[in-house]
């Protein structure tokens, strides 16, 4: 492909990935054009080939239809897996198990720059809290800016190199990060779906012994192995009994009907 469909393929591959503010947050970006089936489209536009870049976007997304990223657990990466591994498959002429089969070590390399990226932009949230506490909000806000230019290195650069110099730069790319440093990132980003639960309870949870629900949903799925569709039915019902029984806005409720009476 020529230089401009690489860099258009590149710029869309940034903003339909997971950091990218550009296109209505996630919603316009991760959750609609970081969709293979979607991205496919948006290839197959670029390179002139609109009906194979739909079908190589469909098996894509059959691989990944019912993937969940849950406080920053990031099994695989879709945007990697899409935007390079099609736009490749296409140029090379060939068919849709290609595809597949550059998609999965694509997605497990995007996995890592997850990591890398969130690693770096550590030092903007520290930044950020900083100048909050001194007063300095226009900083602060800019934050998210500053954060996006380590994404748009991650994200835009590489694409743009593989897909305007083949599939040889990215063999050549995996094999020239040292083994501790891709280790030592993916150590690192194992804690991070723990980080983000936590940060995600400390907003949902009231009080400290809410913990026991956490709990007991844990026991009824590893341990028990129960069906996830049964968990939920009682976790509904358990949420309910705690809302008529247990809360003191449902006493108050209650005392207050009494009284009109």
């Amino acid at each position: 492909m020529n230089i401009f469909q690489a860099i258009l393929i590149a710029l869309f591959g940034y903003l339909s990935s997971n950091y990218s503010p550009w296109v209505f947050g996630q919603l316009g970006g991760w959750y609609t054009m970081g969709r293979p089936l979607v991205s496919g489209l948006i290839i197959g536009i670029i390179l002139g080939d609109v009906q194979t870049g739909i079908l190589m976007g469909a098996a894509v997304q059959t691989l990944y239809i019912g993937l969940v990223t849950p406080g920053l657990s990031m099994p695989a990466d879709l945007n990697f897996a899409a935007w390079m591994g099609i736009p490749l498959a296409m140029v090379a002429g060939a068919d849709t198990e290609y595809a597949l089969g550059l998609a999965v070590p694509l997605s497990f390399l995007g996995v890592s720059l997850v990591y890398v990226v969130a690693s770096v932009n550590v030092f903007w949230v520290r930044k950020q809290e900083q100048w909050i506490a001194e007063g300095k909000i226009k900083k602060a806000s800019n934050v998210p800016i500053y954060a996006s230019v380590v994404q748009f290195i991650a994200r835009f650069v590489p694409i743009f190199l593989a897909c305007y110099f083949g599939q040889e730069f990215i063999t050549n790319l995996v094999a020239a990060i040292p083994t501790w440093l891709g280790d030592a990132f993916v150590s690192f980003g194992k804690v991070l779906p723990a980080v983000g639960f936590a940060m995600l309870l400390r907003f949902v949870l009231k009080k400290n012994i809410e913990l026991l629900y956490f709990l007991i949903g844990f026991l009824m799925i590893k341990v028990l192995g129960m069906p996830i569709i049964a968990a939920t039915i009682a976790a509904c019902f358990l949420g309910f009994l705690d809302i008529r029984y247990g809360s003191s806005d449902g006493k108050n409720g209650e005392m207050e009907v009494e009284e009109d009476e």
